[in-house]
C-alpha cells in the first residue's frame, strides 16, 4: 500500500478483515478483543500521560503515540467486523446526532470562550 493514499473506515473494515482471513486464521471472540481494545486503550493512555502529563518515560521506553493509536482503531474494526457495523454509516449517523444535540451548547459555554 502506498504510505499516502487514503484509506477510507470502509476500506480499512475491509482491510482489516482481509488481514484476518490471510494471517490472522480467525478473529478473536467479541469478548477477547473488547478485553484487548481495553488494553490497547490503556497503552495509548500511558503514553499520553508521559508525554502531555505530569508523568515522565522510564529509561527506553518509547513515545509511539500513533502507533498505540492504529493499534486502538484495528481493534475497533475488529469488533466492528464481527458484530456487523458498518463504521461509516455510524459515524454520519454519530455527527447528525451531536450537531442536532450541541449546536449551540458548545458556542454557549463560557468556559470555552477565551
Amino acid at each position: 500500500m502506498n504510505k499516502k493514499e487514503e484509506i477510507t473506515l470502509s476500506e480499512a473494515q475491509k482491510m482489516v478483515d482481509n488481514w484476518i482471513k490471510t494471517y490472522g486464521v480467525r478473529y478473536f471472540s467479541e469478548l477477547t478483543n473488547m478485553a484487548i481494545l481495553t488494553e490497547e486503550v490503556g497503552e495509548l493512555a500511558r503514553v499520553i500521560a508521559r508525554k502531555y502529563g505530569d508523568q515522565s518515560f522510564k529509561k527506553g521506553e518509547n513515545s509511539q503515540l500513533g502507533d498505540e493509536m492504529a493499534d486502538v482503531l484495528w481493534v475497533l474494526l475488529c469488533l466492528a467486523n464481527q458484530t456487523g457495523v458498518d463504521l461509516t454509516e455510524e459515524l454520519r449517523k454519530n455527527f447528525d446526532k451531536k450537531t442536532q444535540r450541541d449546536k449551540t451548547r458548545h458556542l454557549e459555554n463560557e468556559k470555552l470562550k477565551s
